[in-house]
């Protein structure tokens, strides 16, 4: 579906059809009580009912309506409160615009909650020889706008094309920044797109992971994501028997979406912190996906898939990184799980989990990172949503890819 508003009648169903509780929170936030529309929003968030005495209200930033990661950009993981993300929802449903007005009315200053006004150190400069390109896609569904690194580190032959999508409130330049993606590119010689996803298509530009309509394939945002893919891999030198799709929180659970939907196209995936395909068909059900974790939707089909979680995650609960496992290796009974145990040096402790076929070949991977929340683990604090403390999300990725090819 292209991006813009639901009719009212639709927006006017979606609100009926929610539980007795979103119900009130939408109720107090339209009476202009927005501070205990807060309070029950954060209370059933964590698990508590709408009776109960409402909590005191925060002197930090208030809990925000989607899911958006959180920052570690100290040397010392940073607390989260207990629910700081937002659903990724677009401006085109009652409570959507209802959650997304509370947001904005209080943090008008803007929704990132990153370094704020501190300055970040500048992103790793683009050498010599390569580019970092701005182009755009257009089908039916809409038109999105997406980065493509050119390596200089071309020989003249095919190279792997990696798709990274970002999470919310983000953009390609700053995913590209804080995921040091790039730089890992022009090591091994790939191409790296970034799409983007405008306000217009969702407020706080996350991808619409949790809509029926963006969760086909040849659909909504899959025929775009895909779409700016083919396009790539018509206009570059691209091996199409190696291009891989990653994202981040929102970008994660789209990556999932494109995993479960063009597994002929992309050879393998990356989620970060995300969520599995098609186990959510709206908004209420996302909202438990992220707090409860998630069973997943079906797969049809085994897809090498690597997977990155912090165990401390408070908004998009751990869980949900074992249902995209799950869901990723269906059809493949066979495979034999090893657990490998780990420590970066001044940083966390993780849990890798191999699951192996017979063959010896890797088909999953997961790596649980010990006492991390919701960041891209090993990133730079160039970008936002990082937590430099490791391990290193995307040199592992880009290993884990660069050992899958389609036939």
């Amino acid at each position: 579906m292209t991006p813009g508003p639901f009719p009212s009648t639709e927006s006017h169903d979606m609100t009926n059809r929610l539980p007795p509780e979103l119900e009130e929170a939408t109720r107090l936030t339209r009476a202009g009580k927005l501070a205990e529309a807060t309070a029950l929003i954060q209370r059933l968030l964590r698990g508590g009912r709408p009776g109960a005495a409402p909590e005191p209200a925060s002197t930090g930033s208030p809990t925000v309506i989607d899911v958006e990661p959180i920052t570690v950009d100290a040397p010392a993981p940073q607390p989260e409160a207990a629910f700081t993300g937002r659903l990724h929802a677009k401006p085109r449903t009652g409570l959507g615009e209802t959650l997304r007005g509370l947001a904005a009315r209080a943090m008008p200053a803007g929704l990132d909650l990153g370094l704020g006004d501190i300055p970040r150190p500048a992103p790793d400069p683009v050498p010599d020889g390569a580019s970092f390109v701005t182009a755009s896609y257009t089908n039916a569904a809409g038109t999105r706008d997406y980065k493509l690194y050119i390596p200089k580190n071309r020989t003249g032959r095919p190279l792997p094309l990696i798709v990274m999508l970002h999470g919310c409130t983000q953009s390609p330049d700053d995913f590209a920044a804080g995921t040091r993606m790039n730089v890992l590119a022009e090591e091994h010689g790939c191409f790296v797109a970034y799409p983007a996803q405008p306000s217009s298509a969702n407020a706080q530009k996350c991808w619409n992971w949790f809509n029926p309509d963006d969760q086909q394939r040849d659909r909504g945002e899959p025929s775009l994501i895909a779409g700016i893919t083919r396009q790539i891999m018509r206009d570059h030198p691209v091996d199409q028997s190696r291009v891989y799709i990653a994202g981040l929180s929102a970008g994660g659970a789209a990556a999932a979406v494109m995993g479960a939907a063009y597994p002929d196209l992309y050879a393998a995936i990356g989620v970060h912190s995300g969520l599995p395909s098609g186990a959510v068909r709206n908004l209420p059900s996302a909202f438990a996906a992220m707090r409860e974790g998630t069973a997943g939707g079906k797969g049809t089909r085994t897809v090498p898939t690597i997977v990155f979680h912090g165990d401390q995650d408070t908004t998009v609960h751990p869980r949900n990184g074992d249902a995209v496992i799950a869901q990723s290796r269906a059809g493949a009974a066979d495979l034999r799980a090893t657990v490998q145990r780990g420590q970066v040096p001044g940083g966390h402790a993780y849990s890798r989990t191999i699951h192996t076929a017979p063959s010896g070949r890797t088909l999953c991977e997961q790596w649980t990172i010990h006492g991390a929340g919701h960041a891209w683990a090993g990133g730079s604090p160039s970008g936002s949503y990082t937590d430099p403390q490791g391990p290193d999300a995307t040199r592992e990725m880009l290993r884990f890819f660069l050992q899958h090819r389609h036939a």
